[in-house]
């Protein structure tokens, strides 16, 4: 029988006293079923949120409840319907965030005070249930990591006002800490590269050029000072840098408008049609700022914009899968929640 050191008897003597520690993974959200009814409740979450239409006075109420919430459901149960994953009876930004949480508590697991589970900042499973389940296996500390690239008041701060909301309510709050938006961290700029080279690698086709779409948002947020813009520039000139490309051929463009004001620019259906018109025939997206495929990758991306761009005359389009729960993208989460529990674990 094989004995303990001393020095391992008290290594875990020590592991056994610390604090469990919670980590809470959080992505955007969607919609329970890919029906209208499933879809109206997600909306009417999503877009009574003041961080996301700032504007929640009575006119937009009206505007929400009378028109938007009557007709749009309809229309986006059918896109996600597209792309439904009808095994599991879920969208794939739940799937793949469930396996992001899993692998990452696989690749904690000797760290056997620390907890992994996930949340969506709209639908479920919620942030409120997510921070109890943490809270009842014991948590007393928790890292809540936004898994948006890059910041913004409309995603990153969202999740932190959902979070602060869930504390407010208890009286034995956990100690909490958030992740920091990771825009050019060196580990994610070289995991986004490295994908990229890898689906190239298996393209029947070399592109003329790359397309990095990003999630839009009104001008006039930036106006008041979101940085969300600037960390979408940041992003495209390290991941050109790494790429030995330049502004020519690794474009930075915007998609998902919504609504009548100025949105960033370019946007990426009208490049789409310039470019095919222009005559490009050959082309590649990738969507750095989302870590997950999901709606707006997998059915506006690979399949609306597609087509925009071979009904101009485009030839060949391929869209990158974002880093979802593969080697590279876990690497990304693993080295971001590792850096933030320093002193924790």
């Amino acid at each position: 029988m094989n004995s303990v050191s001393p020095v391992e008897t008290a290594k875990l003597a020590t592991r056994a006293a610390l604090p469990r520690v919670g980590v809470l993974l959080v992505n955007l959200g969607t919609p329970d079923t890919a029906d209208a009814p499933g879809v109206r409740v997600y909306l009417k979450e999503f877009l009574s949120d003041a961080r996301v239409i700032e504007d929640q006075g009575l006119i937009w109420k009206a505007v929400l409840n009378g028109i938007i919430l009557r007709s749009r459901p309809r229309t986006k149960a059918l896109d996600y319907q597209k792309i439904w994953n009808t095994e599991k009876n879920e969208s794939p930004l739940k799937t793949i965030t469930r396996s992001q949480a899993d692998k990452l508590g696989a690749a904690l697991s000797d760290r056997s005070h620390v907890v992994v589970d996930w949340a969506m900042r709209y639908g479920n499973p919620s942030i409120r249930a997510g921070i109890d389940a943490l809270i009842a296996k014991g948590c007393e500390r928790i890292l809540a990591v936004p898994l948006y690239p890059q910041y913004s008041a409309s995603t990153s701060a969202t999740v932190c006002d959902e979070v602060f909301r869930v504390l407010a309510r208890l009286r034995n709050q956990p100690t909490l800490r958030v992740t920091p938006p990771y825009y050019v961290d060196a580990a994610y700029i070289e995991a986004l590269a490295t994908s990229i080279e890898a689906h190239l690698a298996t393209l029947s086709f070399k592109p003329e050029l790359i397309v990095a779409s990003f999630h839009g948002m009104p001008k006039s947020y930036v106006d008041k000072g979101d940085p969300y813009q600037s960390h979408c520039v940041a992003t495209t000139e390290a991941l050109r840098r790494r790429l030995g490309m330049d502004e020519t051929r690794l474009l930075l463009t915007f998609q998902s408008r919504f609504g009548n004001d100025e949105w960033l620019q370019p946007y990426t259906d009208k490049t789409m049609e310039r470019l095919a018109k222009e005559g490009v025939r050959r082309i590649a997206v990738v969507t750095p700022g989302f870590s997950a495929d999901c709606l707006e990758t997998l059915e506006e991306i690979a399949q609306e914009n597609a087509e925009i761009f071979k009904h101009n005359g485009g030839e060949a389009f391929s869209a990158i899968p974002c880093l979802n729960d593969s080697e590279p993208g876990m690497d990304v989460i693993q080295t971001l929640v590792l850096r933030e529990l320093q002193g924790w674990i």
